[in-house]
């Protein structure tokens, strides 16, 4: 009797505490939008050519934070000054140093198609330096891991992405990393779930 009670009251903790993460922002309903979701869906819609989803729906319950947010991931993502492939490195080494399974498992496929080397992405998602990759992956590699680590770059790190990109360049790739790094934080808090066939990141020691 005595060493049940300790487990039922483990059990209802652990019952307590999932059902509590299962009503974290918890994705509205289309039809119980206030006027403001509904544009902000509706723009959504307009711009991305798809309902709002992933990171999107957990950040409904602002809509301004949401439409602002999406508009800034329209250049970054889709129209930066390093180019689709690049940013697609440093959105999975983002998603790596948050370990965030959703932005991880929606954007491996599309880094991969856009160039990325699939021996380069297992390494990130193991959370090693990857080897062989070719100038511009490395210095956008280093800035990215350094900028997320250590909070600030180096300046000879600083040096060589301004020399090949420009400032421009600098401030669109310290733009990517903290987007989604917002976009991940907002999942992580909001313990957005991926679909059950996905994988996931592997766990990494603190």
């Amino acid at each position: 009797m005595h060493r049940t009670v300790p487990v039922l009251v483990a059990a209802a903790a652990l019952f307590a505490t999932c059902a509590f993460a299962e009503e974290r922002l918890p994705t509205i309903p289309p039809a119980q939008y206030t006027a403001d979701q509904k544009q902000a869906a509706s723009d959504f819609e307009a711009a991305r050519k798809t309902p709002v989803f992933g990171p999107f729906e957990p950040l409904m319950h602002s809509p301004e934070v949401m439409s602002l947010s999406r508009s800034m991931g329209d250049y970054l993502r889709y129209k930066s000054s390093i180019g689709n492939t690049l940013s697609e490195l440093v959105i999975l080494v983002t998603a790596r140093e948050w370990s965030q399974d959703f932005e991880w498992t929606f954007h491996l496929p599309i880094a991969i198609k856009a160039g990325i080397r699939k021996e380069i992405t297992e390494a990130i998602a193991d959370g090693r330096r990857p080897t062989d990759m070719n100038a511009d992956e490395t210095m956008i590699y280093d800035y990215t891991t350094e900028l997320l680590r250590n909070k600030r770059v180096s300046d000879t790190t600083f040096e060589k992405v301004k020399a090949r990109f420009g400032t421009k360049g600098v401030v669109d790739t310290t733009g990517i990393a903290g987007y989604y790094t917002f976009l991940a934080m907002q999942l992580n808090v909001a313990q957005y779930k991926n679909p059950k066939d996905s994988s996931k990141l592997p766990r990494l020691p603190e």
